[in-house]
């Protein structure tokens, strides 16, 4: 469990998260909105934060997904993405644990894939929480 990046100030409902999407002149904001959602919709356990400038999701204080917006692209991203199946081959880097999707304006993304990585993201962590 050492290697869970936690957040004790983690809330349910974070207003620095809440301001973050309201910057509407950022268009990359709100193309990761959808996905920060849905990420809080994983579970009543889901808590969240800004954490270097952008909003972070976690099971309790445990970090799962983030998101973040780009000066040309916006990315989903996952704590532990490394360890998650990607048959859509949705997930980029090279880290010893994170990986994220990255979005770009005109560009195709599989959405039902995305969908699926952020369960996935969501239920490893809770794995991970989960008493030996």
């Amino acid at each position: 469990m050492d290697d869970l990046l936690r957040f004790p100030s983690a809330v349910r409902r974070d207003p620095r998260v809440e301001a973050w999407f309201r910057d509407f002149a950022d268009p990359f904001r709100l193309m990761v909105q959808v996905w920060f959602e849905r990420m809080r919709g994983c579970g009543d356990d889901v808590r969240e934060l800004l954490h270097d400038g952008c909003p972070v999701a976690c099971v309790g204080d445990a970090a799962f997904g983030y998101v973040n917006a780009f000066t040309a692209h916006a990315s989903v991203g996952f704590h532990h993405g490394a360890a998650l199946a990607d048959p859509a081959g949705l997930l980029e880097g090279t880290g010893r644990r994170m990986r994220h999707v990255k979005l770009r304006p005109g560009r195709r993304l599989d959405a039902d894939a995305l969908n699926d990585l952020i369960e996935a993201a969501y239920h490893d962590i809770r794995r991970r929480l989960a008493p030996f």
